[in-house]
């Protein structure tokens, strides 16, 4: 979420964040009118709820008509303490929400523009060339014995599949060679919840347009997570951490579960864009002064990590309008 004394202080930054992100600026004003009433709403009722009191001392010491009169006074002001209450309560409601809407500050330098405005930063190995025709994974996964999206339809529904044979022991090998990588560069290895409480989703900014690719069990009030980045987030939730410990860098498997509900029609094809699969996912807490060197640290080692499977691959800088909402770069 964005800092409200950096977002009182300076507007025209996040403006121009949310401009360049191409999202909804107005968001901006919305939120400095609403957490301007907010305030103004928290001292009328903490000035309302001390004349309370003081009334109350009073009454405490008066006799006769003094006392009636007071009396009347105290409870015309306890129905006013609670409709200045509500009052507050409501506004802090709206702060939050608009608060919430309002995506990551953008780190200069990244491209602007929607999802095809992206910037290749660089293209390692040579990209391999074939005398034959070439299959896609999901021919070779059927002829191989090591995909099987029939039964997984049969199963689950569309875009579910099983791993078998030698499909579920590559799946296995590179979650191994995942995590044994991050250990080398220092992260501790965990295996995560993969269901969370409401606080937990939403802090970690996905309850609110990514809102309909979210699976909710009402019955238990629990999100099943999208990537275990949630859980890592929330993992020092309502902690304050020592400075002098950071960064904290954890690498963590799970499965991770998305509805896919707008990308019908997208990579429909094989194991693209499915609602289960799992992952191996690095997450560090540092100081927000050296986030922009830590990121470029996790690119070093996902490279490496590519590197290491004898792939051809780009890198690019992502546009600014195809970030998450979270994302500062990507």
């Amino acid at each position: 979420m964005i800092d409200l004394k950096v977002l009182r202080e300076d507007p025209e930054r996040v403006r121009q964040s949310q401009r360049d992100r191409l999202a909804d600026p107005s968001l901006v004003d919305r939120l400095l009118a609403a957490d301007a009433a907010h305030r103004v709403a928290i001292t009328r009722f903490d000035a309302m709820r001390n004349e309370q009191k003081t009334i109350g001392k009073d009454i405490a010491q008066a006799q006769g008509d003094d006392k009636q009169v007071l009396l009347a006074k105290a409870s015309t002001l306890s129905i006013a303490v609670k409709a200045a209450e509500a009052a507050q309560v409501e506004l802090e409601h709206d702060v939050r929400q608009l608060h919430m809407a309002i995506e990551n500050l953008l780190e200069a330098g990244a491209p602007i523009g929607g999802e095809d405005d992206f910037a290749v930063v660089e293209t390692v190995g040579v990209q391999p060339t074939f005398d034959f025709p070439v299959r896609d994974h999901i021919e070779l996964g059927e002829l191989l014995g090591a995909i099987d999206t029939e039964r997984g339809a049969k199963v689950s529904g569309a875009r579910f599949y099983y791993l078998t044979g030698p499909g579920a022991m590559l799946e296995f090998a590179l979650m191994q060679h995942a995590i044994t990588s991050a250990v080398r560069n220092g992260f501790t290895p965990m295996i995560t919840p993969v269901l969370v409480k409401p606080e937990a989703m939403a802090g970690t900014g996905y309850l609110g347009v990514h809102s309909d690719e979210v699976y909710h069990l009402p019955a238990d009030d629990l999100y099943l997570v999208g990537t275990s980045e949630v859980p890592l987030a929330a993992y020092h939730m309502n902690e304050m951490l020592d400075g002098a410990t950071l960064p904290r860098r954890y690498a963590a498997f799970s499965s991770c579960f998305r509805r896919e509900a707008g990308s019908y029609g997208k990579d429909t094809k094989g194991i693209i864009r499915v609602h289960q699969f799992d992952k191996v996912e690095m997450f560090s807490f540092c100081d927000p002064a050296s986030a922009h060197d830590e990121h470029l640290r996790f690119l070093g080692w996902e490279k490496d990590f590519l590197t290491s499977l004898g792939l051809h691959f780009r890198v690019i800088d992502t546009a600014s309008g195809d970030l998450g909402a979270s994302a500062a770069r990507k």
